[in-house]
């Protein structure tokens, strides 16, 4: 009853956050939908939806109605709790993917369904392709990714970005819950009244 409360406080919290930045609010009534927050990769450009055990169809729709000027394909997740688990964006036009085949498989199909060609960063650890990128005024490109203690080599790929500032953030503890870095972040993109 306790966690039901907090729940219900932390949406609350979440939703005042949202209305104070003036933002659109879009709350799904159909019971039927689902959509994880993890199963949407935002290019930019256009929508990917993952299909998984935590989105469906319908949530994929109702995504798709909230954002009419944006493209909105559906790909499957064939391994791994969602879309990104092996699979966020690294940069404007820069997808990072894992290299397991059923992430390479996924990515292909984005790739067919697409009118816009990616460029991507091939990780040898899919869950390392779990990323944050931010485009900070005075820092430029910035991209928060895993510690070398947990994935060396995608460190390694990571080091390649020379454009990017670099910030490995350790996941060690989220991962004991299913959670990633992406699950811990809200991304807006607004300018700051300062």
């Amino acid at each position: 009853m306790e966690r039901i409360r907090q729940q219900h406080r932390q949406k609350e919290a979440m939703e005042a956050a949202l209305k104070d930045l003036n933002l659109n609010l879009v709350e799904m009534t159909d019971e039927t939908a689902t959509l994880d927050g993890g199963d949407v990769l935002f290019t930019g450009r256009e929508f990917f939806v993952g299909l998984s055990k935590r989105t469906n169809q319908r949530g994929a729709e109702i995504l798709a109605d909230a954002f009419k000027d944006y493209a909105v394909s559906t790909v499957p997740v064939l391994e791994g709790l969602h879309l990104k688990s092996f699979c966020s964006m690294g940069g404007p036009g820069l997808i990072v993917i894992g290299s397991s085949e059923p992430a390479q498989k996924t990515l292909k199909i984005m790739q067919q369904m697409s009118d816009h060609r990616y460029d991507k960063l091939t990780v040898p650890d899919d869950l390392a392709a779990n990323c944050v990128y931010m485009n900070l005024p005075g820092k430029g490109h910035v991209l928060m990714h895993c510690t070398s203690e947990e994935f060396p080599e995608s460190v390694k790929v990571f080091e390649k970005l020379k454009d990017h500032m670099l910030i490995p953030v350790s996941n060690l503890e989220k991962v004991k819950l299913d959670g990633a870095l992406t699950c811990c972040s809200v991304l807006i993109n607004k300018k700051a009244n300062i």
